[in-house]
């Protein structure tokens, strides 16, 4: 036994060295691919071996041969992992593996794992679980799906996924395929025979914990580039290059930001569409694959994508590549005498793949020459058949791993791939296509779970089809909760069939839902400093940043049975509105659970107190953001393209609260040299001391990146508090600033002289502008503020949602006029916010002012003769403001 234990162990050094030249040259090096653990962590035992990984993940393997793979497979690709504390002994014919965690037991020389000779223990909130091979796990968070193509509503079977609230979750890794050694780790059968090698995770509830540890040992979740978290136009449609050009003239002349420009499949000769009868030689429809630019519709490819470039936009093309080469495609004779072929017989090149030889020439001879005319990235959707010429791996998967290392492996930038969910592992190749959905209302309401729930299997980057995809036209308010809803998503794209009815331009619709829409993608683009950070806390973490409410509070049943609501980053709970508004009232009803702690409502200001479950009203432009009380959430100002280079300017939204702190992510936007750490890190901290005393430190930028600004500038904006008495930045008092002055500047281009203040009395909050200084230099702001009157503090909180309210009961009266007119009290109220960012130091006066006004405002709307919808609608909104 020892001396097959001592050449097992000498085997598995020897292959370390031989292939340790191979994995650091690895296009896969990024993500640590060194599959063979510490032989410190290995315990050997007859026909099982034991790797114990982390203290709660275990590698379990059986092999009647004794011989176990040390290569990596296809999920785990690094298994050499620092060694965890653990100890053995053997007792009675049985073998005990104990680790801080876990304890497993297996009869030794009993042959294959089965329950009657293994187990492994731990303990879930105190309670003893024993896992035996064949126990279900009835109690599986589920994992995602390759596509949601038909799907209308929650009727998908998901994979698996990697935590349970049984407290354990086994992958059977057997069945999948293994990497080789080669310059590009290729795929490669694993030796025939019986085995058994299964990973054992027993992190109990410690949701993040089993996903850090995962991605230890499966790769890392990579960050996509910056300009991905912008908007992506997609549409299935036969766009010209000049309707192409004309559309982003569009956005630009609606001042709406986009990033991304996706080509669906029409940019390739599709032959008269791709949904004919007639078949390629391959036996799939003629024209659903193509590699030839369609010349009608882009007369001058090159010159196009040079036009996309000059406008800061990054341009993906559609791919259906599985008819393979065929004769008219203008790569078809390179492709032929590349693989064998004589030109002259005009035999298509079949797509294989997994064939290296084949892999090696489609992207020389086809992709490449795309991306140098200036191609971004590719948009890998496979449809059309599930196998390979190697029995076990499907297409999607090797697609997937081919196109993100082959954009490794050039090295010209941030890898990124827009593709289908192939498989466990696939987390490594950031953003998911999930496929045609059906445009409902069902269809919105189940991504909200199914997006999050990906996150147990880390995949953190689904991008849906943002308006659905299928049954034509789509209502306006449906499409306005989607956008919404993609607003709070990893990608924004909104899509669309090919169908003449199914609008995608938020400024076709009626004001009140473009307006709305509009709203959205601007606050969308305003969070990409703080999307970004969440990102990069991603990589590093292993947690995704968007994710199910219980990977933060496992032992609260609520956090499982309020499946449409999720975290979006540490600072944020978000529920999508997913249900059709009252028709009379125009407010969307929402039952909500907000975890334990104090979270605020962002468009009202109203703090609750979780644990809670309460039903919320929203209007049409409003979301269902929470923001952990005394959050600083970084933001920036508008923006037309999230990847453009940042000029230093930032603005710190800081909610009522404890004091709290935050560490701001930057780097280069759209290199791999975040891996090596060259990026930028600000800490923010908020300190909230007694008497109204309040400070932020905004710390000296730590690391530095290509191009980073020299110079930042800082607006804070603290939220839910009176005017200040005084602001000092660095210990100089700091002057209050009027609108008229600012107003004046904003016409000019005049920029103020140094730091200054200025009061947003619509929603309480008081900004403070630092101006530029070097990224190097501290800033320390020290803000006294006047404590509220007690029987006004909830006002205060609530005053941006009272003003919200009270602007709408105003439009409700002012809609029956001549019939009614706006009651004297009630334009009074209307303007109490306007008046207070007029006069600041009026502010207390005018809020008790309202207070006092607020039961009459509601005494004069009840002695107004409106009509039973309007009254139903006043009668909505003043129980809001009664509820504040």
């Amino acid at each position: 036994m020892r001396a097959r234990a001592v050449r097992s162990v000498l085997t598995s050094a020897l292959l370390a060295v031989a292939t340790l030249a191979v994995l650091l040259a690895s296009p896969l090096a990024a993500q640590t691919m060194a599959p063979i653990a510490d032989a410190k962590a290995v315990v050997l035992s007859g026909q099982v071996r034991f790797t114990v990984l982390a203290p709660r993940l275990i590698r379990l393997e059986w092999s009647p041969t004794r011989q176990f793979e040390d290569r990596a497979s296809l999920v785990f690709i690094n298994r050499q992992q620092p060694v965890p504390a653990f100890r053995t002994e053997t007792k009675g014919g049985w073998l005990t593996i104990v680790t801080d965690a876990l304890t497993v037991r297996y009869r030794k020389d009993s042959g294959r794992f089965a329950a009657t000779n293994l187990e492994v223990r731990l303990t879930l909130n105190g309670i003893p679980v024993v896992w035996r091979p064949g126990m279900e796990d009835k109690g599986n968070l589920k994992g995602t799906t390759r596509t949601l193509d038909g799907v209308n509503g929650p009727a998908t079977k998901l994979e698996p996924g990697l935590v349970s609230r049984d407290g354990w979750a086994v992958v059977d890794d057997a069945p999948r395929l293994l990497y080789d050694n080669s310059d590009w780790p290729w795929v490669t059968p694993r030796p025939a025979g019986e085995r058994q090698d299964l990973y054992f995770f027993g992190y109990g509830h410690d949701y993040r914990g089993a996903m850090a540890d995962f991605t230890k040992v499966a790769g890392r979740i990579p960050m996509p580039p910056r300009f991905a978290f912008g908007v992506w136009w997609s549409r299935y449609w036969a766009y010209t290059d000049q309707e192409f050009k004309q559309l982003v003239e569009d956005f630009d002349a609606h001042t709406l930001p986009l990033d991304v420009l996706v080509v669906d499949m029409d940019w390739h000769r599709t032959f008269g569409g791709a949904w004919g009868n007639e078949k390629d030689a391959s036996g799939h429809t003629k024209g659903w694959t193509g590699f030839t630019w369609d010349r009608n519709y882009f007369p001058e490819p090159a010159a196009f994508l040079q036009w996309t470039d000059a406008h800061g936009l990054r341009t993906p093309l559609n791919l259906h590549p599985a008819s393979g080469i065929q004769p008219w495609e203008e790569q078809y004779p390179a492709m032929a005498a590349a693989m064998g072929l004589d030109p002259a017989t005009k035999q298509y090149v079949p797509f294989d793949i997994v064939n290296k030889k084949f892999a090696r020439n489609f992207f020389d001879l086809v992709i490449h020459p795309f991306e140098k005319q200036g191609i971004d990235f590719w948009w890998l959707d496979w449809q059309q058949n599930d196998t390979t010429s190697l029995e076990g791996i499907n297409p999607t998967w090797w697609l997937n791993y081919t196109f993100f290392t082959d954009m490794e492996r050039q090295g010209r930038h941030r890898p990124l791939i827009f593709h289908r969910w192939g498989g466990l592992g696939n987390h490594r190749y950031q953003v998911g296509f999930s496929g045609d959905t059906y445009s409902t209302w069902q269809s919105l309401a189940y991504q909200p779970y199914f997006t999050a729930t990906a996150a147990n299997v880390g995949f953190g980057y689904w991008s849906h089809d943002i308006g659905g995809h299928m049954e034509g036209p789509v209502e306006p308010e449906l499409y306005a909760r989607w956008i919404q809803f993609g607003t709070f998503s990893p990608v924004l794209r909104t899509h669309t069939t090919k169908n003449p009815g199914a609008e995608r331009r938020i400024w076709a619709y009626p004001a009140e839902y473009a307006k709305a829409m509009r709203d959205a993608f601007l606050l969308r683009y305003s969070l990409i400093p703080y999307i970004y950070t969440a990102s990069r806390q991603t990589y590093d973490s292993g947690v995704p940043f968007l994710r199910p409410t219980y990977w933060d509070f496992p032992e609260a049943d609520e956090a499982y049975r309020f499946t449409e609501q999720y975290l979006f980053g540490d600072q944020m709970l978000i529920a999508p509105v997913v249900a059709a508004r009252n028709a009379t009232t125009g407010l969307a009803s929402r039952t909500i659970w907000l975890p334990p702690g104090s979270w605020v409502e962002w468009f009202s200001g109203r703090v609750f107190k979780g644990p809670l479950t309460v039903d919320r009203p929203f209007a049409l432009d409003e979301i269902p953001i929470f923001v952990k009380s005394g959050s600083i959430v970084p933001t920036q100002p508008p923006v037309r393209r999230a990847g453009a280079r940042p000029d230093g300017r930032m603005i710190l939204d800081v909610f009522p609260g404890d004091s709290s702190s935050i560490r701001i992510y930057q780097d280069q936007g759209d290199s791999t040299a975040y891996q090596s750490n060259e990026c930028a890190w600000t800490t923010v901290r908020t300190t909230i001391g007694a008497g109204g005393s309040r400070t932020i430190d905004i710390l000296p930028v730590e690391g530095s990146f290509p191009d980073m600004p020299s110079r930042r500038a800082f607006d804070i904006r603290w939220r839910g508090t009176l005017p200040p008495t005084t602001v000092a930045v660095n210990g100089r008092t700091v002057p209050l600033v009027d609108e008229v002055t600012r107003l004046r500047r904003a016409s000019t281009g005049e920029t103020a002289s140094g730091p200054e203040w200025w009061y947003d009395g619509e929603s309480a909050t008081t900004v403070i502008s630092l101006g530029f200084a070097p990224s190097s230099a501290a800033a320390t702001v020290t803000v006294t503020v006047p404590t509220a009157p007690a029987e006004f503090t909830t006002l205060l909180n609530a005053l941006p949602g009272v003003m919200r309210r009270l602007r709408d009961l105003h439009d409700v009266v002012n809609g029956r006029w001549p019939k009614s007119v706006p009651p004297d009290v009630l334009l009074h109220a209307v303007q109490t916010g306007n008046r207070m960012s007029l006069e600041p130091t009026e502010a207390q006066a005018e809020l008790a002012m309202l207070a006092r006004e607020l039961p009459a405002v509601i005494d004069a709307i009840n002695r107004l003769p409106l009509t039973p919808e309007a009254r139903q609608r006043a009668n909505a909104l003043i129980a809001e403001l009664q509820a504040r």
